[in-house]
């Protein structure tokens, strides 16, 4: 137990605990110091500030003060995206080489990588793990497989890996027993889903009931979603519109942050009526030409290759590419591919990414805890809270404009008809899909989307982060919301929608871990339970020496289940090796190449 580091007691910090151990910069920004100033007794604690404001950096900070006090023996940073993870996977280890004497490896707690540190294994028959550097750690059991990231002494993967410790699902409980001896770290806590905001919820209070401890992080949390965190009391739109921002949130209340001097930006935001991939590559082709680093995030991935075949036949040289082949990023590649493309986009527009025009296109993959440093996003309409993080990725550190970009630009697309035709079908993954068994899309909160939508149109330039809590209280606060749906006639509509929500809750109260029954009664016994809603996709086991789009080896492909209907996933893989590949499976032709996964006589939709 002691030689893995599950007996407690063996990290040690090479100093005291306050700024100098966490970071070179002669000061800690405003919100840092605000978490640094926490008391260790504080076992919740939610930070809303900006993105860029340095939130990573405090939350080490609050992991360092708990271990000196001996509260914690662990750390498990949780983030949205598997491209967020490997990101700041990169970042921790470099941040606990400068904390520790001996440093203690980062986990990559995502499946299918074997990431300790900056050690990577290779399986071997009979479960054992061969690693890269020969060395003997004990430790490295953690990151072997996925059921034990969270008995790591320090991991960095998705919410799901918590989630899965709260569910009915194989070793639930040594998931949650191994995390109550953590800090908690949960980064960019929304609302857009709300069977996952309902099951991280549980597993947040399961944890601080075991004496864990939790940090929150977020930059568009809404007041409706705070409440639910928080146990708070509720209140109307106007009084929720002044609660302070930036802040820290205890026990004790809310403390206001001070603004920090070097990180507010004004961003200019205008709507843009149409949303085809045509358009958007024009848009995209003319910034870049004139030396922009553009960054397009579409809400489906068939908009987003619409988008990268428009950009590839016209500039392909200004594309995002891996191994000299231009690309995209989105969901519907192998995950050996996957690593490439998040190494790659963070070269093309990270924040010591080059000067000079390129264009990087992507889907929500893209949007959220990533350091990327664009000059112009163009993003589809999407909501408040979403579109906010997208536009976090603009001008994120101080470094040379071209000229007509040395202010922060978002370009909003949208449907050149208006919003009405979504509550009836949806389009570009807004709205809900007609003839469905249930209300289901992307984004299903039209009333929503039109307060985001007013907002863009009424204000101009957006001042961040000094506006940021009126525009989400606009957007997202229930008051604001009924008012919409009444002056537009989407009452019945608002209601399927909230509808939605409480089914999806209910959903997630249903498939709950309860810690508090007897062994038996309580062991899992649903292997089919998810992280999130929606149906499965199979995933395809590819024959030995696959290689994928960029010629290195790839071992599956997960389809979309839109795509695998009357699919097991048993079913035998033929592979022409193209290039593109091309992929047989039952009576089904796909190809894989720079593009991702699409079928070969097109589809009908996809996010």
């Amino acid at each position: 137990m002691a030689a893995i580091g599950l007996a407690g007691g063996s990290l040690r910090l090479c100093g005291a605990p306050g700024w100098a151990l966490i970071s070179d910069h002669p000061s800690p920004r405003p919100a840092q110091q605000a978490v640094g100033s926490v008391p260790a007794t504080e076992r919740l604690v939610l930070l809303e500030a900006e993105t860029g404001s340095g939130k990573t950096e405090a939350a080490l900070w609050r992991f360092a003060t708990l271990l000196a006090a001996e509260e914690v023996d662990a750390l498990y940073f949780a983030v949205p995206t598997r491209a967020a993870a490997r990101q700041l996977h990169r970042r921790v280890n470099t941040a606990l080489k400068r904390m520790f004497d001996a440093a203690p490896e980062a986990v990559l707690a995502v499946p299918g990588q074997l990431l300790a540190g900056e050690a990577a294994g290779r399986r071997l028959p009979g479960f054992e793990v061969l690693w890269d550097d020969t060395a003997s750690r004990p430790a490295r059991w953690a990151a072997e497989h996925a059921a034990r990231y969270l008995a790591a002494q320090v991991a960095v993967g998705t919410v799901d890996q918590v989630a899965l410790g709260g569910l009915r699902v194989k070793y639930a409980h040594l998931r949650g027993s191994a995390l109550s001896r953590a800090l908690l770290v949960i980064d960019e806590v929304h609302a857009s889903d709300a069977y996952m905001t309902e099951v991280q919820l549980a597993m947040v209070r399961s944890h601080l009931a075991l004496g864990g401890h939790a940090m929150l992080m977020s930059a568009t949390l809404g007041a409706a979603a705070r409440r639910r965190w928080l146990s708070e009391a509720s209140a109307d739109l106007a009084a929720d519109t002044a609660r302070p921002y930036p802040a820290v949130w205890t026990s004790r209340g809310p403390q206001a942050v001070a603004p920090d001097r070097d990180s507010g930006k004004a961003v200019h935001v205008e709507a843009h009526r149409g949303w085809t991939g045509d358009e958007a590559a024009r848009l995209a082709l003319e910034a870049a030409d004139r030396g922009a680093r553009v960054l397009v995030i579409r809400n489906t991935v068939i908009r987003a290759q619409e988008t990268f075949a428009a950009c590839h036949a016209a500039r392909p040289d200004l594309l995002l590419a891996v191994e000299g082949q231009p690309t995209l990023h989105h969901s519907r590649f192998a995950a050996e591919d996957r690593a490439l493309l998040d190494i790659a986009v963070e070269d093309a527009i990270g924040k010591d990414s080059p000067i000079g025009g390129r264009i990087v296109i992507g889907t929500q993959t893209l949007e959220q805890s990533l350091d990327l440093c664009a000059d112009l996003l163009i993003a589809d309409l999407c909501p408040m809270d979403v579109l906010l993080q997208r536009i976090g990725r603009l001008h994120r550190h101080r470094r040379p404009r071209p000229p007509g970009f040395e202010a922060a630009r978002a370009i909003v697309l949208c449907p050149p008809d208006g919003l009405d035709p979504l509550t009836r079908t949806a389009e570009n993954g807004l709205g809900a899909y007609a003839n469905g068994p249930s209300l289901s899309g992307v984004y299903v909160d039209v009333p929503g989307l039109a307060a985001t939508l007013a907002e863009i149109e009424a204000r101009p330039v957006w001042k961040i982060p000094a506006m940021n809590r009126a525009l989400v209280e606009a957007a997202t606060h229930p008051e604001a919301l009924d008012r919409i749906a009444a002056a537009q006639g989407w009452q019945p509509y608002r209601q399927r929608v909230t509808g939605k929500a409480l089914a999806e809750m209910g959903a997630a109260g249903l498939v709950l871990l309860d810690r508090t029954a007897p062994l038996p009664r309580s062991f899992p016994d649903d292997e089919r339970i998810r992280t999130r809603l929606g149906e499965d996709g199979v995933i395809l086991t590819l024959p030995e020496g696959t290689r994928g789009a960029f010629g290195t080896p790839i071992t599956r492909l997960a389809l979309p289940a839109h795509w695998s209907r009357g699919l097991t996933g048993e079913e035998e893989v033929q592979i022409d090796p193209g290039p593109p590949i091309r992929v047989t499976v039952s009576d089904r032709v796909m190809v894989y190449g720079p593009a991702g996964l699409m079928q070969e006589l097109g589809e009908q939709h996809g996010a």
